[in-house]
């Protein structure tokens, strides 16, 4: 405990102590990143799941510590912000979505930041895009077509497998997963059938993963456990553990159609599940949150608890995305007060 104590305080004076210059961060970094190796998955451990206790109130403890942190301030915080950029996937998920909504999407997601704004901080010439397009499955080909003449490298995600609720016929979903990569999706967020995990039939939602996952091909997948409906904890690490078994790339909080998405006690059962799997397996799996997720602050409180709990490898978009759809808008109002000293109106700001 006190190594991880110290381990976690290390990590909070290095927040504080970042090189004084926004694009020290970015130095290094290759916005046009690639994926880390894909997780190839281990045999159901029914022991392992048997043996899962969850200490409900030391998670809401470590939660409440993460989210009262001192956050970085100005220039430390532009260049955060800007990192949270990188790891977002731009997302469009309303039955109202159209070609043209989805063309404007991709378009914001080449160009996240006004150019003025990061030319002021020297980052104008750094390629700084956001981590993902992430639409429905019937517009993946218009998300692929846009990219594509915008000669853009970002890669598209299709949400799939009956999303959000996941209760479609088991031939259906798989069907649809093999549909949005042959559309040209390269990576797919699948969602898993709540009832298999409320019920305890783990060898049956580990069977159904592992098909998706050879649905998906070369296409990386990331597992929706949509935690709002799995009434517990230890159900959520229980899921966690299974889909990462099953072979899944990321897990992912929700489909942000719940009543509850990504809160922080149940993004700290996850990250401890991953956490758990990379030391028993060598395994890295990356992370989502996704779902009510709108403000600045609270992608910098991400990042915090990403920085603590997993490491500075989980700082980039090969093992950690945000999903989100107007936290973008907030984070380049915030770079814009960090520029002008002012926030913008309406209308100085192209639309997200």
């Amino acid at each position: 405990r006190s190594q991880e104590v110290s381990f976690i305080l290390c990590g909070v004076q290095q927040l504080l102590q970042t090189q004084p210059q926004v694009s020290v961060l970015f130095k290094s970094y290759q916005v046009s990143f690639t994926m880390s190796a894909r997780n190839p998955g281990i045999e159901l451990d029914l022991e392992w799941l048997s043996n899962v206790r969850v200490n409900h109130p030391a998670v809401l403890r470590r939660a409440q510590q993460i989210q009262s942190r001192k956050l970085v301030k100005k220039e430390w915080q532009a260049a955060w912000l800007l990192r949270a950029v990188t790891c977002i996937d731009l997302t469009t998920l309303s039955g109202d979505d159209t070609p043209s909504n989805v063309h404007r999407l991709c378009l914001k997601a080449t160009r996240p930041i006004r150019d003025d704004l990061l030319k002021s901080m020297d980052m104008h010439d750094k390629g700084v895009t956001t981590a993902a397009v992430c639409v429905y499955p019937a517009r993946v080909a218009d998300a692929v077509k846009t990219l594509r003449a915008a000669k853009s490298n970002i890669p598209v995600a299709s949400v799939a497998t009956g999303f959000p609720a996941g209760q479609t016929a088991l031939k259906t979903r798989i069907e649809e997963v093999r549909q949005a990569v042959e559309d040209g999706a390269s990576e797919i967020d699948i969602v898993i059938n709540r009832t298999l995990a409320l019920t305890g039939q783990w060898q049956a939602l580990y069977d159904e993963i592992r098909q998706f996952r050879e649905a998906c091909g070369e296409a990386h997948m990331k597992t929706i456990l949509a935690v709002g409906d799995l009434g517990s904890f230890t159900n959520v690490y229980k899921a966690s553990l299974v889909a990462m078994m099953a072979g899944s790339d990321f897990i992912k909080t929700s489909t942000g159609k719940e009543t509850v998405n990504a809160t922080f006690p149940v993004a700290i059962v996850m990250v401890r599940a991953i956490r758990d799997f990379l030391r028993r397996t060598g395994h890295k799996v990356g992370f989502k949150p996704a779902g009510g997720i709108r403000t600045a602050k609270e992608s910098l409180v991400w990042l915090t608890l990403m920085k603590e709990e997993l490491g500075d490898e989980w700082l980039r978009a090969d093992l950690f995305r945000l999903g989100a759809s107007s936290l973008l808008t907030d984070i380049e109002r915030q770079i814009y007060h960090y520029v002008t000293g002012r926030y913008p109106a309406y209308y100085e700001l192209p639309m997200a």
